[in-house]
């Protein structure tokens, strides 16, 4: 069954922001802002992408959608950091609005729209653990009853960390939380135009069955400067440098490694 993820790196999309701008072109200001994109680039490189070249079941594929005026440098910085990782390519896009663009990619990504397929949304300061793919086709395997009798069924796994990455490494705080953007899919039948874009993550189970598995951690929520959501970030008070276990968990279960991340983030 075919995988798509999808990933917004610094898109200015008309609406799909909880950080306001008066402007499309406030907005791309913002997003281009050269220390909000090195945070980025810095938290693409250390947190988000080792997982995801590190999957054990490597079937499928990850679009990364970038404006049509995104820096040409950055670009070039962007296609280094995943020219080892095959199942991902660049999509570049106009300013949109969020919804449309991001159904109309995942849509025209299906290699067979009468084939099933499973679909998930990757932040690009989130990670996931090396076996998230292994586990979602799992899930539609062991959910089949289920897939059968529904167009769509999200699948969500709801333990994880939310931590902060910087100079002197990792706080992070173990952490339960139902359908975030992490570590959440979903299982999309045939002949069906709907995509894992029609619904906000969290209100996804208003709309179709969602079967919710508690295993061991399965993503990293990162806090930083430029958090579209960092209004309902967890104080922090709450975050706690990692132990050497833990040190050993992040590594094994997300591909991130604590002296890769002080070395990038040392390198501001």
């Amino acid at each position: 069954m075919q995988a798509i993820g999808l990933c917004r790196f610094s898109y200015p999309a008309i609406g799909g922001f909880q950080v306001e701008h008066d402007s499309i072109e406030e907005r791309i200001a913002y997003l281009y802002g050269e220390h909000r994109l090195n945070e980025r680039f810095q938290l693409f490189e250390t947190v988000a992408l080792p997982g995801l070249k590190a999957q054990t079941d490597p079937n499928f594929s990850l679009i990364i959608v970038i404006g049509d005026q995104f820096p040409a440098r950055h670009e070039k910085r962007l296609e280094d950091l995943i020219a080892d990782f095959p199942q991902a390519l660049i999509h570049r896009e106009p300013p949109r609005n969020q919804r449309e663009v991001m159904k109309e990619i995942l849509n025209e990504a299906r290699l067979d729209p009468t084939d099933p397929c499973l679909q998930f949304r990757f932040d690009d300061d989130d990670a996931v653990s090396v076996d998230f793919v292994e586990k979602l086709r799992k899930a539609t395997r062991d959910c089949a009853p289920l897939l059968k009798q529904h167009k769509t069924v999200a699948l969500d796994w709801n333990m994880g960390y939310v931590a902060e990455f910087g100079a002197r490494g990792i706080r992070a705080a173990q952490t339960f939380r139902q359908f975030y953007t992490a570590a959440l899919g979903m299982y999309v039948k045939g002949n069906c135009p709907l995509t894992i874009m029609n619904f906000a993550h969290d209100k996804i189970p208003r709309f179709m069955p969602a079967v919710c598995f508690s295993d061991p951690p399965m993503w990293v929520r990162s806090h930083n400067t430029s958090n579209d959501s960092r209004q309902n970030q967890v104080p922090n008070t709450a975050l706690s440098t990692l132990t050497a276990d833990e040190e050993t968990l992040f590594r094994d279960r997300f591909a991130i490694d604590i002296g890769h991340v002080r070395q990038v983030f040392s390198a501001r």
